[in-house]
């Protein structure tokens, strides 16, 4: 038992280490394990499309960016000479892979993330002499910073092109020129006394024509209760001239009341240079709101106040893949798919930001550690970070990951997003 825990603690200090997989030319895939793995994904899958196809469409959304995230580290370290050896989706036991070239391409069992291993990420990581000069140690420290930061890097880019192309095509959510009735006036109130429903525009009140909800509002504020107004409307394109008597605001007798719900914005559509200018806008301040959430995910006092009381703030709480799809669900029924896309744009900023926190396993360990021994290291000299050292803390941030997943699927479950 001792062997056998030992061995569990090498391993995964060597996993840690090199951030992913370590070779197993012995371990074969198991068929059976395999196409069980696939029945149950797939099932899971047909399930999710059943229940909320939106939700389905955000979990393929976070599948193909967590891939196209491994595809950056990919293709940067071979484009920069260092050897890449694994590409895998999943973590844990190998559902299928196939060899081309020196790379090794497939599945593992746990549909958590995906990983690249590329070679000599540091001193424990065993290289063979004839490909010492292809690790990852070995390359100049601008090429280390590349290769580590791009898979954080390909998530902005995801991001970016996800708000360009939902600015373009379907709009971005701004205001509109016009003043829409959002939902059915309240029975006996001015507004259903004249006849206006839920999806008019109010073109003017009285004398007063209004292109935005302010402007109506102020319109009705510079009416007296008991006042007879026109109130003009558009309905299907056409102009209708309706009539009432304003009341008195419930909250103030001195102000007039129509009783109306409207908003005077929704989804605009842009121009490519606008859609890229607004994209590139919200990428940088999705990711400065995201700094101040990656320290409240990683605030472990948060996880323990939502679990002690449900009426905790949902800003601050844990929550997982299930309660993000959850939202995504929802989103996709009230807007469709321009909602699901722009959440999935605003997720992507957050994992690339999330993952530079600058620890172990993250890639923002490793790019801590590159710069540290490039301001360590001395002309003729390159200096070498024990990463032994480093293994304890490591498994600390990895248990409270842990804990922080346990406690935002136990919410995502038990208190729905």
């Amino acid at each position: 038992m001792a062997y056998t825990m030992t061995s569990m603690y090498e391993r995964m200090r060597q996993e840690i280490a090199v951030g992913g997989g370590v070779e197993e030319e012995t371990n074969k895939p198991s068929t059976s394990r395999a196409i069980l793995s696939a029945v149950v994904i797939g099932a899971l899958l047909v399930w999710l499309g059943l229940k909320n196809v939106w939700t389905l469409v955000f979990v393929i959304g976070l599948l193909a960016s967590i891939f196209l995230h491994e595809v950056g580290h990919f293709v940067t370290a071979r484009r920069t000479g260092m050897k890449a050896t694994q590409f895998f989706m999943g973590f844990g036991p190998r559902l299928w892979s196939r060899h081309k070239g020196e790379v090794e391409y497939g599945f593992r069992a746990i549909p958590l993330g995906a990983f690249v291993r590329i070679i000599g990420m540091n001193g424990l990581d065993e290289v063979e002499p004839e490909d010492e000069q292809r690790a990852y140690r070995n390359k100049s420290f601008p090429r280390q910073l590349l290769v580590i930061t791009a898979g954080s890097l390909m998530h902005l880019v995801i991001a970016l092109a996800l708000f360009i192309g939902v600015y373009a095509f379907a709009g971005r959510y701004d205001n509109t020129g016009t003043v829409a009735v959002v939902r059915a006036p309240e029975a006996g109130s001015p507004a259903a006394l004249a006849g206006i429903r839920e999806g008019d525009i109010v073109v003017a009140l009285g004398a007063d024509k209004v292109t935005t909800r302010t402007e109506l509002v102020d319109a009705i504020v510079e009416q007296a209760p008991g006042s007879a107004v026109e109130v003009v409307i558009q309905r299907d394109g056409v102009e209708e001239i309706l009539t009432t008597t304003l009341a008195s605001n419930p909250m103030d007798a001195n102000i007039a009341y129509l009783g109306i719900a409207t908003s005077s914005t929704g989804y605009v559509k842009q121009s490519l240079v606008n859609s890229f200018w607004y994209g590139a806008g919200d990428v940088v301040r999705t990711a400065g709101n995201s700094v101040k959430g990656v320290v409240s995910a990683l605030n472990p006092m948060n996880s323990v106040r939502a679990l002690q009381d449900s009426g905790e703030n949902l800003a601050t709480r844990p929550t997982t893949v299930v309660g993000a799809s959850q939202i995504g669900g929802k989103l996709g029924e009230d807007d469709g798919l321009k909602a699901v896309l722009l959440l999935l744009a605003s997720v992507n900023v957050f994992v690339g930001v999330f993952n530079m926190f600058p620890l172990l396993p993250f890639d923002g360990g490793h790019a801590a550690i590159a710069a540290y021994e490039r301001v360590r290291s001395r002309r003729g000299e390159r200096y070498r970070a024990d990463i032994n050292k480093m293994i304890p803390l490591t498994t600390i941030v990895m248990g409270l990951m842990g804990f922080l997943l346990f406690v935002g699927l136990y919410l995502d479950i038990t208190q729905p997003l």
